[in-house]
């Protein structure tokens, strides 16, 4: 009877070993491109060592000038993914513009749809390309909707075009408004004309996944891409940015400077699968 009771026992531990181990088995991509699956891709936005907290947080640029941030947006449009084996899929456009809001958490998540896969890069835009730039306006919506005017939206009516990246916030080195406070205001644009060249502050991001961990596409579970994205490299660049000689730059030929520093803002931190 005891070697009936042994048997029994080493068979359930046996099929108890083999399902866990299943359970822990990685599942590997299924090869159908037609099989979608949710990819998410998260942007963090902070300021050096420091998590960005709208309207209370103090920090201090590269010349020593203490400031505070209000307002941070930008776009984040045509996005690509690289697979393990070097085939790059395109996000279609119609599902590839997106807003991201310091001051909405939920927006600060992009989800796509893709291809079941091991990803090891990601490439994006910051900004809106020109093409979805000179379109029928009837034709832009979601994000794209231009008619959220100059205080809140990422539109220029005067200019026909998109604000990329805009931040604005207070620092003492700024100079005083009409009610006192000292702003500072970067609304970075330009998409290279329609009619005749201007500026183009259009920038293509790559990241490489390879060292903190490829993102694992699967159907059933959604990896999540997690971005840092250190705002103070727009200050501290190649060229450092200083609020007190530059209190307000918009549709200026210094807007090319502050958009080649953001555009090295981004580092990839890990990926959850």
């Amino acid at each position: 009877m005891k070697n009936i009771y042994a048997i029994i026992f080493s068979c359930f531990t046996a099929a108890t070993f083999f399902t866990s181990c299943s359970k822990d088995k990685t599942v590997a991509p299924s090869g159908d491109n037609t099989v979608k699956t949710t990819l998410s891709i998260q942007f963090d936005n902070i300021v050096g060592d420091k998590n960005l907290q709208l309207g209370t947080g103090t920090y201090t640029n590269a010349v020593g000038e203490q400031f505070k941030v209000d307002f941070l947006k930008y776009y984040i449009t045509n996005i690509k993914v690289k697979n393990s084996n070097g085939v790059e899929y395109t996000v279609p456009k119609d599902s590839s513009y997106f807003l991201v809001n310091e001051a909405d958490g939920a927006s600060q998540f992009v989800k796509v749809r893709v291809p079941e896969g091991d990803y090891t890069s990601l490439t994006f835009i910051l900004g809106v390309d020109s093409l979805t730039s000179v379109m029928d306006v009837k034709k832009r919506t979601g994000v794209l909707d231009p008619s959220g005017g100059m205080d809140e939206g990422m539109y220029w009516e005067w200019n026909m075009g998109y604000i990329f990246f805009k931040m604005e916030g207070t620092s003492n080195v700024a100079p005083a408004d009409p009610s006192g406070q000292h702003k500072f205001r970067y609304h970075i644009g330009g998409f290279g004309g329609y009619n005749a060249p201007t500026i183009n502050n259009i920038k293509t991001i790559t990241v490489d996944l390879t060292t903190a961990g490829i993102a694992k596409a699967r159907v059933g579970r959604e990896a999540n891409i997690h971005l840092m994205v250190d705002i103070l490299k727009m200050f501290n660049g190649k060229t450092n940015v200083s609020i007190a000689t530059y209190p307000t730059v918009m549709f200026a030929d210094f807007s090319a400077t502050i958009a080649d520093n953001y555009s090295k803002m981004f580092t990839h931190d890990h990926t959850e699968n």
